[in-house]
């Protein structure tokens, strides 16, 4: 176990890079943060020339491949870390220096157990991305088929440990100090992103999400889920088919390419709604450098095609009907019914008043109803909202966290492609459609039958149970198991046979006395 003096140099050490970049500012001048924390801080910027404008992104990639994850998992809680920082954060697209491709080369042969060239025609030795935990070279494998290769970067996997361990303990000091860090649960944050991390360190694990990702998606024929070449996958090395598209950040290039942008946000978000509502199972990275449009699709206007499926999350189907209500509440401006789900759901505590957190609900929704995303003042929203979780004791939800992130991620992506969209028209027909087909009256009717159905099927095994408890009359009932006794032996016949003249005596005395 790594000893606190060991967390302590790292945290101060982290501090130092933090403060050069004033990414310590916001955590200054918080009200909220514990007053230990401040002086910390204020100890770490000391001689350190700070920038006017907090570069938080800048500080986290300098610190390294686990902090500019860490930073990618803060940039969903606006609450924990002030909303100017999470939009800093969402910078962060994981460029990093990349690795000599004779390291990669190794790393490759020692995946497979044998030389690379038996699998590959080509590997392109400058990498198209280097991330924080792989980077990813073009190649053609031995049967001619294009294809992207991602291997997982040397030493990643215990920079992770290391730097995780170390989160961890930060986190349960933090909450340790105050009443509100304890509200915001950072060692759940921590903990949520030590297990993304785990399965994003695990190519295999990302195979199959993206291999169920396309079954999931074939109701969208014009979102793309590459395919996966299993026989070239391993937990350390990724071979997926290659897109060759131009991507959603590149606005300028797909209006010259002839693409629709208006229709590539429409589809990426019915998209995601799909993904997040229908199916419960979400691409949770779908940033910008994580999507690119290719030619066809519905009129010819344009198909997206997602990579890089490390991080999925997923959510049951109660969760998802509480979302899709809460969705449609705030579409509709049905601000009662919102905050009724959010007591059904257990979000807000029994203790509050379900009006007065309805009229809360409408203080924030109502100004920007009717608003294109432009014209919305995200920051005053997200302000609202977390006034909100204070006053109604509100903790955060764990499945949610990597919806919330995403959702922010699809808005961004969707604004820059048409910055006149207004996402809630463009959700509410989707949204109204799958309340309509899961909760209407027809669902209702089909669940009804499947559940008889499978009642009935259950009823013949019921009836042979309880014939063989209760049998029909005049039939002999089953006899009752017999208790095991250890059978004692003596050794020697002449102590058996006073053993059993012992029996026969005190048998007889018994009787004796019974009369």
């Amino acid at each position: 176990m790594t000893q606190p003096a060991t967390h302590v140099w790292r945290l101060l050490k982290w501090g130092r890079i933090l403060a050069r970049h004033g990414a310590l500012k916001g955590i200054e001048g918080d009200p909220n943060t514990p007053a230990p924390v401040r002086r910390l801080a204020r100890i770490a910027r000391i001689g350190a020339r700070v920038p006017k404008v907090p570069r938080y992104a800048d500080a986290l990639q300098a610190i390294g491949p686990a902090a500019i994850k860490l930073g990618q998992t803060l940039a969903t809680r606006p609450d924990l870390v002030g909303e100017a920082a999470a939009r800093d954060l969402l910078r962060l697209q994981d460029q990093l220096p990349s690795v000599p491709f004779a390291t990669i080369h190794e790393a490759i042969t020692a995946a497979f157990g044998r030389d690379p060239a038996m699998l590959f025609a080509q590997i392109e030795e400058t990498p198209v991305g280097a991330a924080s935990i792989a980077q990813v070279h073009r190649a053609v494998t031995t049967d001619g088929r294009q294809v992207a290769v991602k291997v997982l970067r040397p030493g990643v996997t215990e920079d992770f440990a290391r730097a995780i361990d170390t989160y961890q303990w930060a986190a349960a000091q933090l909450e340790g100090m105050s009443t509100e860090a304890r509200r915001l649960r950072p060692r759940l944050t921590v903990e949520n992103f030590r297990r993304w991390t785990l399965r994003e360190l695990n190519f295999m694990r990302e195979a199959a999400s993206a291999s169920e990702l396309a079954e999931a998606m074939t109701a969208e024929p014009d979102f793309v889920v590459p395919a996966i070449d299993w026989r070239r996958t391993t937990g350390k090395v990724l071979t997926i088919e290659w897109v060759d598209g131009i991507k959603l950040s590149n606005r300028k290039a797909l209006i010259a390419a002839g693409y629709d942008t208006k229709q590539l946000a429409e589809t990426l978000i019915h998209a995601f709604l799909r993904q997040a509502i229908a199916e419960g199972f979400f691409h949770a990275d779908m940033h910008q450098g994580n999507l690119f449009a290719l030619p066809g699709g519905t009129g010819g206007k344009g198909r997206i095609a997602a990579i890089d499926f490390g991080i999925m999350g997923r959510i049951d189907r109660r969760a998802r009907t509480w979302l899709a209500e809460i969705l449609y509440g705030l579409i509709t401006g049905n601000y009662k019914r919102v905050a009724e789900i959010h007591f059904e759901a257990g979000y807000v505590p029994a203790h509050h008043n379900v009006a007065e957190f309805a009229t809360a609900l409408r203080a924030v929704g109502e100004p920007m109803r009717g608003l294109s995303v432009k014209d919305m003042s995200i920051g005053m929203m997200l302000d609202g909202l977390f006034a909100i979780t204070r006053d109604f004791d509100m903790v955060t939800q764990p499945h949610l966290l990597l919806l919330q992130k995403t959702m922010v991620m699809v808005e961004g992506v969707a604004t820059g492609l048409d910055p006149d969209i207004n996402l809630w028209d463009t959700a509410a027909p989707f949204v109204r459609e799958w309340i309509r087909t899961e909760l209407g009256p027809e669902a209702y009717v089909a669940d009804r039958l499947v559940a008889d159905v499978r009642l009935l099927s259950r009823l013949p095994d019921l009836v042979r149970r309880i014939e063989a408890h209760y049998p029909a009359p005049g039939g002999e009932p089953p006899a009752p198991p017999l208790r095991e006794i250890e059978v004692v032996r003596i050794g020697g016949g002449w102590r058996y046979a006073t053993v059993a003249l012992l029996a026969a005596v005190a048998g007889g005395g018994a009787t004796w006395l019974f009369s």
